[in-house]
């Protein structure tokens, strides 16, 4: 019996001590997978080949290993990538799963706040599955760096309420970077054809000229086929109309430090009012509500739309760039409740775009990567790519750069530049903007002229990049399911008259009986803040 309880104390001895070499060479392994050392400038960014995974939209242009940007990077940073690139429409899915999981890629790369979200970026970072960005910032990224001393909005907006930046913007500058949306568009034939010279500036001007377009036949084909006004289920055309009434938001806003809810508020009912005599009149298309883009930009090409959203005119009517240049912009409007123009401007922030997991083995190489793309030469480099396909040197020397000319089998240059870059169809993480001695086309400067004269002047945030806290977000995100559902029902059926404004007041209970009050509070607390920080 001796002998046994001796053997047994010695095999347990044995497996402790080797359990703790296992440990020790368990730790060590790791210690030297995150030694990487890392130049604090210029390129390459380390002299030992970095492998690393990222995880980012697909578009299904091309696979992001055989883009030349990709590539050539690879060889200036010394970093190599595998890259995990779901299709974009099934990219969050792919995403929640990877975190659920525990598999998660070194860095997620270009999801956009849509599919990355702020709730995402609170939960994943108090958990320690993201790694805290502003230290790795202070010491390694002076592009950065430097933009978040320049930007405190920036800084303001992805900041947590644990005082943790989790994921870096893209940052937009130039002409569009104030778009909340694509733009409102007059048919420029239509008013050519019925001698406008003025736009409207009031809905009262907007609406005669509406009755216009739907009485005098200014497609001149002989036939009431014109439809004056039209979108599809609002949403593209909703934030340029409500500004005519005093509004900014279909939701919540804030208005001089104070948040409210536009759709319970008098203003709100004027815009339903409004554009209920719009559907009435048969001057709203009647199929606003039940049609698709696909029909919209249909009507578009046989010339049948007189006032329609879109980011530029032509991707509705079919036009030429040249063509296109014939139809203004809108002209934000003012009515009887509101003496002053107003629209709402985007912050030219998108959130969730580069965040950096517990997973990567050196934090500080890919804050380097990325900082590269918050200067000029990098966003230039992102976007055109590197040189001998989309661009060459006229003049090396005085930095000028020409333009190359698009291969056979590519519908368009954007088709072509998908193939180059990964900065198509997806938020990457730079700031965009115009690059430096390009020439602007004509076109370029008919959307910069229309955007300074008719936007500019009248655009204002709606509400800041906010961030709740879980516990926040938590209750938001119950009370938003249903009120939003009810507020958009009832939307179309007061436009469209199925729902009578007479029952105004009823539809406000239902609304105050969904919590709003609390709703409005959790968001008030969030912009006070926000404003205070």
């Amino acid at each position: 019996m001796k002998k046994i309880v001796y053997l047994l104390l010695i095999t347990g001895l044995l497996v402790v001590t080797l359990a703790a070499c296992k440990s020790k060479e368990t730790n060590e392994e790791s210690a030297s997978a995150t030694d990487v050392e890392v130049n604090e400038e210029g390129f390459p960014i380390v002299d030992e080949k970095l492998e690393l995974s990222m995880m980012a939209p697909g578009t299904g242009v091309a696979e992001w290993s055989d883009m030349p940007t990709l590539q050539v990077y690879a060889e200036m940073t010394n970093m190599e990538f595998e890259y995990i690139t779901p299709p974009l429409n099934d990219f969050q899915t792919k995403l929640n799963l990877a975190f659920a999981s525990g598999d998660i890629a070194d860095i997620i790369y270009g999801a956009g706040s849509s599919n990355f979200t702020p709730a995402m970026e609170v939960d994943y970072g108090e958990q320690g599955v993201l790694v805290p960005l502003e230290d790795l910032i202070a010491d390694h990224a002076p592009n950065l760096q430097k933009l978040l001393e320049e930007r405190p909005d920036v800084k303001k907006s992805i900041t947590t309420i644990d005082g943790h930046i989790y994921a870096l913007p893209t940052v937009a500058e130039g002409p569009t970077s104030s778009w909340y949306r694509g733009p409102l568009w007059y048919n420029g034939k239509w008013l050519d054809a019925l001698g406008v010279k003025e736009l409207p500036k009031t809905t009262d001007e907007f609406y005669q000229l509406l009755k216009r377009f739907k009485t005098e036949d200014p497609n001149g084909n002989g036939k009431a086929d014109e439809i004056p006004l039209l979108d599809v289920k609002m949403n593209s055309s909703r934030p340029w109309l409500l500004g005519a009434f005093g509004m900014k938001e279909w939701g919540i806003e804030e208005v001089d430090g104070k948040v409210r809810y536009t759709p319970i508020t008098e203003n709100y009912k004027e815009y339903l009012t409004f554009m209920n005599k719009l559907y009435e009149e048969e001057l709203l298309d009647p199929e606003t509500f039940s049609q698709s883009d696909e029909q919209k930009k249909a009507k578009g090409q046989e010339n049948r739309i007189g006032v329609f959203p879109d980011y530029f005119s032509f991707f509705t009517t079919g036009e030429s760039e040249e063509e296109a240049m014939n139809n203004p912009m809108f002209q934000p409007l003012t009515s009887s409740i509101s003496n002053k123009a107003i629209i709402p401007r985007s912050p030219a922030i998108q959130r969730g775009t580069f965040a950096i997991t517990s997973n990567n083995p050196s934090p500080e190489a890919s804050i380097r990567w990325i900082d590269y793309f918050y200067s000029k030469e990098g966003y230039e480099f992102l976007n055109r790519g590197p040189e001998g396909y989309m661009w060459e040197w006229k003049d090396k020397e005085g930095g000028e750069k020409v333009d190359r000319e698009v291969p056979e089998g590519f519908k368009s240059e954007e088709d072509y530049r998908g193939t180059i870059t990964p900065d198509y169809g997806i938020s990457t993480p730079t700031i965009s903007g115009p690059i430096e001695g390009r020439a602007l086309s004509e076109f370029d400067k008919f959307i910069a002229t229309e955007t300074n004269e008719k936007i500019s002047p009248y655009a204002e945030v709606p509400y800041p990049l906010v961030y709740l806290s879980p516990e926040e977000q938590k209750k938001a995100n119950t009370i938003e399911v249903d009120l939003q559902s009810y507020v958009e029902q009832m939307e179309a059926k007061f436009i469209t008259g199925v729902e009578s404004l007479s029952n105004w007041e009823e539809y406000i209970k239902t609304i105050e009986n969904m919590q709003i009050e609390e709703y409005i509070e959790i968001y008030q607390d969030a912009y006070n803040r926000w404003s205070d920080s």
